[in-house]
């Protein structure tokens, strides 16, 4: 038997095996091989057509089943891992009204302001755990300011994992996590944020019903079966954001675990055991997979939206895109630590949460014609997204989070040992990556919903640990290096 979980990412669509007798993957694929295109209408918007990740995941799947042999008629459970803070808007009929409002999109910045102002700092830290902000609630507000004949034919808004599951299974359903992320969920009160949606004039009949992340969600239709390439009757067991499900797949569900991930965004995560905030809003804090009104573990983010993003546009820009990433890595490692002066803010894709929503735009600075090549841009840009990551993650210590160990998947940029590296010495910490996937984690915990596992915990007992980082003995060219980009920042 087999579990099959998806992981929805706004770069493409990731679908793993996951063989139950020995909890381990048989096979992983993807589509595009590229990525999918993202719409930008307007400056610091960010669009993509749902049908697109539909489509992917299609595409996905048939390249799975043939490259694995395995047969439809042995997966027993589905899981689902999406890019989070998405809105999809759905009309009575079923027909997707406009394109998604993504996560990277900046056009809600100011509703989200005003909202936070109207209602109180205070209310909305204790009973949302942050700002309206630029959120999923912030973005239907903004449609419905901007777009009132499509805010008019909506019968119910989804986050993109919910628009997958209703692909799969006609049923609109979300979860409190996926709540909790769009700023819908009240922690104090244990219900829908009412107060948020009367201030936003939104109705409440527009958000779906609630299922556990842990549960029966619905089974796969016979169309849906067909597009797919699997057998209908398949339950749906799991639904989770990429970066709650990232922490799960890491074996990151109790306080003091810690889980990063260097993808198109950045992201450390940690857990708490109660709902925790931050007064100066700069991470974000949501429902843990594994949360409930009796025992509230919440995942504390810190999200810098200019990371993988900031390495694959240098590569683009300089005409590298034939070269791959360990070949870029290699001409990287040619330069010292620091780049010869070069420095790089990666902050060039949307407001930035951790410096006040900010948005600041990229900078390239210390230029010299005579002396820089691509190799020092390639390791300007690392050591810039390391340093926003060593920047970011002081916030969580200023909160009273221990942060000694961080565990993180066998790809993106912590393939990197520049990065990983940097990260590492600066904050003082040991990296263990681990051989595991966001859709790996999907799968195996749909595997819960359907009994192969007693507990989330023995679902993921068992981490593969390929490698570890560790502070390195000599630190003073990266703690000047790191001063340097500091430095320029604050004249930011």
């Amino acid at each position: 038997m087999y579990l099959l979980g998806y992981d929805i990412g706004s770069s493409s669509v990731k679908v793993a095996l996951v063989q139950t007798a020995t909890g381990r993957a048989v096979g992983v694929a993807q589509h595009p091989a590229d990525e999918m295109p993202i719409a930008a209408p307007q400056p610091d918007w960010a669009e993509q057509d749902p049908a697109d990740w539909w489509a992917a995941a299609c595409a996905a799947t048939e390249r799975l089943l043939a490259q694995t042999g395995v047969s439809p008629d042995d997966i027993v459970g589905i899981g689902i891992a999406y890019q989070m803070h998405g809105l999809v808007l759905l009309s009575e009929s079923g027909e997707v009204l406009r394109p998604a409002i993504i996560w990277c999109d900046s056009r809600a910045v100011s509703i989200g302001d005003q909202a936070f102002a109207a209602l109180g700092g205070d209310y909305c830290l204790a009973h949302m755990l942050n700002a309206p902000g630029n959120f999923t609630a912030s973005k239907l507000r903004w449609v419905r300011e901007n777009e009132p004949a499509i805010f008019a034919q909506i019968d119910k808004i989804m986050l993109p994992g919910d628009y997958i599951a209703y692909q799969m299974t006609a049923d609109v359903r979300t979860t409190i996590t996926g709540l909790s992320e769009g700023i819908l969920w009240d922690f104090s009160d244990h219900s829908v944020a009412e107060l948020l949606l009367k201030h936003y004039e939104i109705p409440e009949r527009m958000l779906p019903a609630l299922v556990p992340v842990f549960g029966i969600q619905g089974h796969l239709t016979a169309a849906a079966a067909l597009a797919l390439g699997l057998a209908p009757g398949i339950p749906i067991g799991y639904r989770a954001g990429d970066q709650p499900n990232n922490a799960l797949s890491l074996n990151v569900l109790r306080p003091g675990e810690i889980a990063a991930t260097g993808g198109t965004s950045g992201v450390v995560y940690a857990v708490t055991s109660q709902p925790t905030y931050d007064p100066l809003l700069r991470v974000n804090s949501f429902a843990h997979v594994n949360y409930t009104p009796e025992n509230p573990l919440t995942g504390v983010l810190l999200c810098l939206n200019g990371a993988g993003s900031a390495y694959r546009w240098i590569r683009q820009l300089l005409g590298d895109t034939h070269l791959t990433y360990s070949e870029l890595e290699t001409m990287a490692a040619t330069v010292a630590i620091g780049s010869e002066g070069l420095t790089v803010l990666p902050f060039g894709n949307g407001a930035e949460r951790m410096l006040g929503n900010q948005n600041l735009g990229a900078t390239l600075s210390g230029i010299q014609f005579n002396r820089h090549e691509p190799r020092h841009y390639y390791r300007a840009i690392l050591e810039g997204i390391a340093f926003s990551f060593v920047k970011g993650t002081a916030v969580l210590r200023d909160l009273g989070i221990p942060v000694t160990l961080l565990r993180v998947g066998n790809d993106n940029l912590f393939q990197s040992a520049i990065f990983s590296n940097t990260v590492a010495t600066l904050l003082d910490v040991t990296i263990e990556v681990i051989s595991t996937t966001g859709a790996v984690g999907a799968a195996k915990a749909a595997g819960v919903a359907v009994g192969i596992y007693n507990s989330v915990e023995d679902a993921l007992c068992e981490m593969d640990v390929v490698s570890q980082y560790v502070p390195q003995p000599s630190k003073e060219a990266y703690q000047a290096a790191f001063h340097r980009w500091e430095v320029l920042l604050q004249k930011k």
